[in-house]
């Protein structure tokens, strides 16, 4: 195979990741086009119009509530690793709430706030875009996509 090189700036490369990040986890901008189906719909506002009851509601083996708990434990250690962490990771440990509470409900959602904003200022931050860090970062896009995608079909469900 022919392999072809490319070049892509650092600040190009995280205006993108930063923007298809932004739009996952808040929705496109009013008026503007979406890279999603459902324009203006992101995780936040998906998981913010659940009550915990529907979250922790079983459908084909998981439940909403343990897909965001696995989305915030998934994004915050490929942030770990953009910035140098080497100690291995027990995935398991992501599955391991399934069903809430309202107040526990609350406090996974605000979480998983935090563990997005974290992660874009932590993307913003790197300087050194070495191939391990751009397949992170694709990677954190690529897998929040898939369980927004998850989460959305429970949700039409509930």
């Amino acid at each position: 195979m022919n392999e072809a090189k490319y070049n892509i700036s650092g600040e190009d490369l995280v205006r993108d990741v930063l923007l298809v990040l932004r739009e996952t986890f808040e929705g496109s901008p009013d008026g503007e086009g979406s890279i999603y189906l459902d324009r203006g719909i992101g995780v936040l506002s998906t998981l913010g119009e659940l009550s915990a009851e529907q979250a922790s509601q079983r459908f084909e083996g998981s439940t909403i509530a343990a897909h965001t708990e696995h989305l915030k434990f998934y994004v915050d250690r490929l942030v770990e690793f953009i910035e140098g962490r080497t100690a291995p990771v027990n995935w398991e440990d992501s599955w391991l709430i399934e069903t809430v509470n309202e107040d526990e409900w609350a406090a996974l959602r605000s979480s998983v706030e935090r563990s997005y904003r974290s992660a874009a200022e932590r993307l913003a931050a790197v300087t050194d875009w070495k191939p391990d860090r751009i397949g992170e970062a694709i990677a954190i896009i690529a897998h929040s996509a898939y369980h927004f995608g998850a989460i959305r079909q429970m949700a039409k469900r509930v």
